[in-house]
């Protein structure tokens, strides 16, 4: 909902702050006073081409903002773009120099024009004789009809299918141009996975070979390390280890004289101990390791074809598995892909999914064009639209993710006129009243909390303009309605009264609104009543309007 709206040195206003409640308000003044420029304010906001003639002459720039409390949707849409605020508030910022440039503001955070539309449109639609005007769009057309059915989930569905159906016949085309070249990929990675299938590769081989290689090719040093080891231990003419057990033996019998030689004592015991592990060790490795020449060859083989392979391959020995993993997927991938048959079944399956959703689709939404075009034509009766017809088109067109059919809003305006797209309604008076019929009757299907209205009076009077003051209020019960009139019979059903006046200062022209009170909304009705001169019949007529 719109909840102020603050307007600076645009067009002939200079400075306006106004503050907005729920259900119906109306603006009212002579025409001239600016009445429309409130609205022209508020679609810059929202994204509206702004140029440097709606700089107020002699100002620097024009700077409106508008505050919003937040719905869901657009809570949603602020997170998602960053652009959201620890309130519930929505501020929206459009700031236009005298030499037409232009910057927008979402939060206090810079933002585009595009951001700014792509907002508005959950926030405020504009009815009325402009180009903000959903309806005049066949995607926003399509949308309201579904919305009125509550057919999202299923178009949704639709959409989720048809996207699938699509990709899998992609696939398939691309496939059919490139059958050739998918072979050809595919026989050089079967070469290559059977390349890497003879070497019987297995985890971790890479680390047992080399350590084998290294133990194999340097056996000989092995052994006779070990065996100098072993004989400086224990096996020499003067062992360590005798010499060890010698000077423990000694020690051991000063020991009674000086205490003090204990740790030495425990610590030879100790290397004693140790040397006969090392001994034992050293023998049990003597008996095991032996000059294998016959293994040696085979293992410099294994090491040399794992290097030759892993170079023809560009990666290192230890990655060969990983390499054939890659590959084998690849292949797996490419297998799939290249099944034309299986691919035909899949496409087809997904394509007679996809059709049973948007055929039902169809016949929901037929039923519910229908019904609308049904309730919009009377509607339209009590609009001075005497004959009128209000009509949905369902246009069989190629199959889309929207469906199986173009959504086009027809309309005649009186008898014995052809009905014609919407869009296309010459008199923006009618565009609007139906417009207005539209949004009463779709109320509660349209997720957008604030409708305008801009002259939505032209062209009627009397009882009609009682029914449309009547509709307005009606619709004012859900949402937030705006309403420019030049109507008495309409002023006069609004909960909130602004009256748009023009003054003249220094010679300089300036547009005013004020919120008029029970008081001064019986003079402006009586005025809107009868002109100037406004007498005691008028204003009784004013106050029997507002039931005063």
């Amino acid at each position: 909902m719109l909840r102020t709206l603050a307007i600076r040195d645009f067009v002939i206003v200079d400075a306006i702050e106004l503050e907005f409640s729920a259900g119906f308000t109306v603006f009212t003044g002579e025409t001239g006073a600016g009445k429309s420029i409130l609205i022209d304010a508020l679609a810059l906001t929202l994204g509206g081409r702004g140029d440097a003639s709606m700089v107020r002459e002699g100002a620097q720039k024009a700077d409106i903002s508008a505050e919003f409390s937040c719905n869901p949707a657009t809570t949603d849409w602020l997170v998602e773009h960053d652009f959201s605020s620890e309130d519930e508030q929505l501020l929206i910022r459009r700031v236009i120099d005298n030499a037409g440039r232009s910057k927008a503001y979402i939060n206090g955070v810079n933002a585009t024009a595009a951001q700014l539309r792509e907002l508005g449109e959950f926030l405020v639609d504009i009815h009325g004789q402009h180009a903000h005007q959903s309806l005049l769009k066949n995607e926003a057309q399509r949308n309201l009809l579904d919305m009125q059915g509550g057919l999202q989930t299923l178009t949704h569905e639709v959409s989720r299918h048809y996207k699938h159906w699509r990709g899998l016949a992609k696939q398939r085309e691309e496939f059919e141009q490139n059958a050739k070249n998918i072979l050809q990929e595919r026989q050089r990675l079967e070469w290559q996975v059977g390349e890497l299938d003879k070497l019987q590769l297995k985890k971790g081989e890479w680390d047992e070979i080399t350590q084998e290689h290294s133990r194999l090719a340097h056996a000989a040093s092995l052994l006779e390390g070990a065996q100098e080891a072993a004989d400086v231990i224990s096996e020499s003419d003067h062992p360590v280890l005798s010499q060890v057990s010698a000077l423990l033996q000694k020690l051991g019998r000063l020991e009674e004289f000086d205490s003090k030689l204990k740790p030495i004592i425990e610590s030879l015991e100790s290397a004693r101990i140790n040397l006969q592990e090392c001994a034992y060790a050293l023998n049990d490795y003597l008996g095991r390791v032996e000059l294998d020449p016959a293994r040696l060859r085979q293992v410099e083989q294994r090491v040399e074809t794992l290097h030759s392979t892993a170079r023809r391959f560009h990666v290192e020995p230890e990655g060969l598995i990983r390499e054939l993993e890659n590959l084998r997927q690849q292949l797996e991938q490419l297998s799939g892909a290249s099944d034309i048959d299986s691919l035909k079944k899949q496409e087809d399956l997904a394509f007679q999914i996809y059709l049973k959703d948007a055929q039902l689709l169809s016949t929901k939404r037929q039923i519910i064009a229908r019904d609308l075009g049904l309730a919009v034509s009377t509607a339209m009766q009590d609009l001075s639209m005497a004959g009128g017809r209000f009509a949905i088109d369902l246009i069989t067109c190629e199959p889309s993710s929207t469906g199986l059919e173009s959504i086009e809003f027809m309309v005649a305006g009186h008898a014995g006129v052809q009905l014609r797209p919407l869009a296309k309604v010459a008199s923006g008076g009618e565009l609007a009243r139906i417009s207005l019929a539209i949004s009463v009757i779709t109320s509660c299907a349209t997720a957008t909390p604030t409708l305008i209205f801009d002259e939505v009076d032209s062209g009627i009077g009397g009882g009609v303009a009682e029914v449309v003051g009547r509709l307005l209020k009606r619709l004012g019960q859900d949402r937030q309605v705006l309403c420019v009139t030049h109507l008495p019979q309409v002023a006069s059903q609004g909960n909130q009264h602004f009256e748009v006046s023009k003054t003249q200062e220094n010679n300089k022209t300036f547009s005013r609104i004020n919120a008029l009170d029970n008081k001064q909304r019986v003079e402006e009705i009586a005025r809107m009543l009868g002109g100037l001169e406004i007498t005691a019949t008028t204003r009784k007529h004013a106050r029997e309007l507002l039931a005063l």
